[in-house]
Formats: structure tokens, C-alpha cells, sequence
């Protein structure tokens, strides 16, 4: 597959125009990471920002004591890493592959001079920033504000939304997962084996079924509890 085609798998750069497409297909690098590998680190100087192509990657901070707190875990087609570069910082924060990944890495210095020449691309990307936003206000307000049945009833239906079914695979393990909605494993084994007991959800190893979709829209509102 070329870069072209790659960035083509990436929903942001694919509405570009073909020619702006290859002018950023000459300047991507294809880089393909194991899973564990990291892919960059805190205060790290940003030298570029990334795009998934293939597999998942966590962004996470350790706190003083060395614990692991999950910020976001990126899929395919998403971005990630861009705003360091944009404003020649370091990154905020580590970045490791969660599964074998295929990654297109965008050269700061290479692609500032190409932005300079290409508005529209600068415009699409104005968007991600909008839509990064008010990602991270919305896990601010849920992490601040809502208790843990209500953070993961939230995360299963932004997974029925991504997924489109109701029936998924749970792609990252508790502990992660405890670590992307703010508690510990004890804790959402706790809240998961209640949404079950209650016929909110239904297990089998790794695979959630969604059975009372309405149920966990209201716990996730905070308009219901268990």
C-alpha cells in the first residue's frame, strides 16, 4: 500500500484534495511499532504528530509514584499529537502502542512548510482542534462530576456508536480500562458485575452485548443509579 493510500484511511486528510494529498504523501513516514513499544515520551520535544493507520495507541501520564492514568486511546483513522507541533512544545504527555500498529509520522518542520502553503489543510485541521476540545471537556466534566456507573455506562455507548452494534470486543484490558475512566480495577469489576446482575449487559470473556440500551443512556445522564 502507498502513503497515498494510507492517508486516504484517515478521515480528516481524505477529504483533501488528491493534489494535497500527495504533496503530504512525500513527506509522511510510515513507522510500525510492537505492541508495549513506546512511541514517544513526556517533555519530549515534538517533532512531529502521528496518524493511525493500523492497531491502538494510549496516551497516558505517570503520576510522581508511578502509576499509569489513561487519557485517551486512539483507533484507526484518528490523529493524535498535533498540537505540541503546532505550537513547537514538548509532548504533554507518554504515547505507546496498545496492539502491532502502523503509524504515519508527519515531520514538524516538513509539514509547517507545507501548511504555510495550503490554507485548506490548516482549515481541516482547525476542526480536529474543535472536535479534541470538547472531547476533553466532556472526560473532564464525567471524571469530575460523574460517579463510576455512570463513566462506564457512557463509555459502552460511545462504543455502541463507534461500532454501530450492540454486540463489541472490549479491545483494552480492566486495568486499562479502569485507568481511562479515573478508578481502579476493584472498583469497575464491581460496577460491570452489577450492570450484568441487573440485565443492563451481558458477558462472554471479552465481548459486551448492550441489552438495556435506554437503562444506561438514563445512568449515564446521572437521570438514573443502580
Amino acid at each position: 500500500m502507498t502513503n497515498l493510500d494510507q492517508l486516504k484511511q484517515i478521515p480528516l486528510l481524505s477529504q483533501l484534495p488528491e493534489e494535497e494529498l500527495k504533496s503530504l504523501a512525500r513527506i509522511v513516514i510510515v513507522k510500525r511499532y510492537q505492541a508495549g513499544e513506546d512511541i514517544f515520551f513526556e517533555n519530549e520535544p515534538a517533532k512531529g504528530f502521528y496518524a493511525l493507520v493500523k492497531g491502538k495507541v494510549k496516551i497516558f501520564k505517570l503520576s510522581f509514584m508511578g502509576k499509569e492514568h489513561i487519557l485517551h486511546i486512539f483507533g484507526p483513522g484518528e490523529i493524535f499529537a498535533e498540537v505540541a507541533v503546532f505550537f513547537d512544545q514538548k509532548y504533554p504527555a507518554n504515547a505507546q502502542a496498545l496492539q502491532d500498529s502502523t503509524i504515519l509520522f508527519f515531520p514538524r518542520q516538513s509539514f509547517r512548510e507545507l501548511l504555510a502553503q495550503s490554507p485548506d489543510l490548516g482549515l481541516h485541521l482547525l476542526g480536529l482542534f474543535a472536535l479534541r476540545l470538547r472531547e476533553l471537556v466532556a472526560k473532564i466534566e464525567d471524571l469530575s462530576l460523574k460517579e463510576v456507573p455512570a463513566r462506564l455506562a457512557a463509555h459502552f455507548l460511545l462504543l455502541l456508536e463507534t461500532k454501530g452494534k450492540s454486540t463489541f470486543s472490549l479491545d483494552i484490558n480492566k486495568n486499562q480500562l479502569a485507568s481511562l475512566l479515573g478508578t481502579i480495577p476493584e472498583t469497575l469489576s464491581r460496577v460491570i458485575k452489577k450492570f450484568k446482575d441487573k440485565g443492563l449487559i451481558e458477558i462472554n470473556g471479552n465481548t459486551i452485548t448492550l441489552k438495556d440500551q435506554e437503562k444506561l443512556k438514563e445512568i449515564a445522564l446521572g437521570l438514573s443509579r443502580l
